[in-house]
């Protein structure tokens, strides 16, 4: 069960430090101002119903009073619900002005009602047949769409307050009103009949009640479902946009071993000389000098409609084709290659005077992949498995041997190039080389260039 400390909360009453995330707090009370603009329309709305009601009753009926009370209450009320509606607007409500205006809301309406008897100069038992009486559920559902249940409680006391004073003034006027038993006596007459008005009082108090118990869960459900939206949107920066879709929407339970075969281009890149940076940079321009790099690379590899299947320390593994299947997947991933190896130079010729440049290895393959989810029931992780995934690891290693920026198998060379990709840097054949843990030679097309 919630703790009582949780139900205040969720009531919207002050219980010490607050038990929301900050985010959380914030979309609350921009909610909750919403709200606020909406009850003062539904009030405006109300107000002019009111008045269009009572102008065909009066003409029907015409008062003899020189001053009428009901357009002058009326009158009154709509420039404080403008007030109202116009601070509303402004964000500018405070607890206090809430509260007042609530107990103004039931208020106002209890001394219309009471004015009856005096606008039509009749008994003041007349004012307790009104079926005006009416409105003040609607005042007091209302207050459920902040979502608050402490103005819904004060609301529905006002009202079984007011009621008790006005049936209390009834039976005290001068002259008392007549007491009676029999129902058709009292709706034939102005007579009072007291079960009727207890009836009245347990129903305002009754609707409060279960409004408010309403209100406690909605409220409850909202915070929770807001809390998981944060912590969704949290999670949704570890995983590519692709995957956090994925997740989100998923009609089933992700288990271990769901998986799907694609065709797909494998990106790996390596910060080459990270070992000597860590050990001339201070860690924090290490760790800024990394982020540099994996914007520069991931923005890039975005772009061309890769995604980022996880971060290898200094190297980042991609796919192309694989969270979205189909597409030029292959020419992707050589663009997106191309692409960083120009954005890197340009980026090193900006750094200061002295700064060491980053250089950058890079390998691409394609081939049938597995996209799927592996780990523990606890601890799982979107990602992708086969044999060109090995193979751009092992490319990427072979960059060293063969003093290049760039290597592409190539199955991959041939796949891009049926998918209209011409290369814009001088990419250079290597026949029949020999890259360690792979058994056949190949056919290597590679971009050489310093900072190999």
């Amino acid at each position: 069960m919630r703790s009582w400390r949780h139900l205040l909360t969720s009531a919207g009453l002050p219980v010490g430090p607050a038990e929301l995330p900050p985010r959380v707090e914030t979309m609350l009370r921009e909610s909750q101002a919403r709200a606020e603009v909406l009850i003062g329309f539904v009030q405006v709305t109300a107000i002019l119903t009111f008045a269009v009601l009572y102008a065909i009753s009066r003409a029907a009926n015409p008062p003899p009073m020189e001053i009428e009370p009901i357009p002058v209450a009326l009158g009154l009320y709509a420039g404080f619900t403008a007030l109202r509606l116009w601070l509303a607007w402004r964000r500018q409500l405070t607890r206090g002005l809430l509260v007042a205006s609530v107990v103004v809301d039931i208020a106002v309406l209890m001394v219309t009602i009471w004015s009856f008897h005096l606008q039509y100069m009749a008994p003041a038992a007349i004012s307790l047949k009104a079926p005006t009486l009416m409105y003040v559920f609607i005042l007091i559902a209302l207050r459920t769409l902040r979502l608050e249940v402490g103005y819904v409680l004060i609301a529905g006391a006002t009202a079984v307050t007011g009621w008790a004073v006005l049936a209390g003034y009834v039976l005290l006027a001068d002259p008392p009103a007549r007491v009676t038993r029999s129902f058709l006596d009292y709706v034939t007459s102005p007579a009072v009949l007291l079960g009727a008005e207890f009836d009245k009082v347990v129903s305002i108090g009754m609707v409060t009640a279960i409004l408010a118990l309403s209100v406690l869960q909605g409220r409850g459900l909202l915070l929770d479902a807001a809390r998981e939206q944060v912590a969704a949107a949290e999670l949704s920066r570890f995983f590519p946009p692709e995957v956090a879709v994925r997740i989100r929407t998923s009609k089933d339970r992700l288990m271990v071993g769901a998986a799907e075969r694609r065709e797909a281009a494998i990106l790996v890149t390596d910060l080459r000389g990270f070992t000597r940076l860590a050990r001339e940079l201070p860690p924090r321009e290490l760790l800024q000098r990394l982020a540099e790099y994996q914007q520069l690379v991931v923005a890039v590899i975005r772009a061309h409609g890769g995604s980022v299947d996880k971060y290898l320390g200094d190297g980042v593994l991609a796919s192309f084709g694989a969270v979205r299947p189909g597409g030029p997947f292959a020419a992707d991933a050589l663009r997106a290659v191309e692409e960083i190896v120009s954005a890197l130079a340009g980026w090193n010729a900006s750094r200061p005077e002295g700064s060491p440049p980053l250089a950058v290895g890079l390998a691409v393959a394609v081939g049938e992949i597995l996209f799927g989810v592996v780990g523990h029931a606890e601890r799982l992780e979107y990602t992708v498995l086969g044999d060109p995934v090995n193979l751009a690891a092992k490319l990427e290693k072979h960059n060293k041997a063969e003093a290049s920026r760039a290597l592409a198998d190539p199955a991959c060379w041939a796949l891009a190039a049926e998918q209209g990709f011409r290369p814009n840097l001088a990419w250079e054949e290597r026949p029949a080389r020999e890259v360690a843990g792979v058994d056949a030679r190949m056919d290597l097309r590679l971009l050489t260039g310093a900072g190999a």
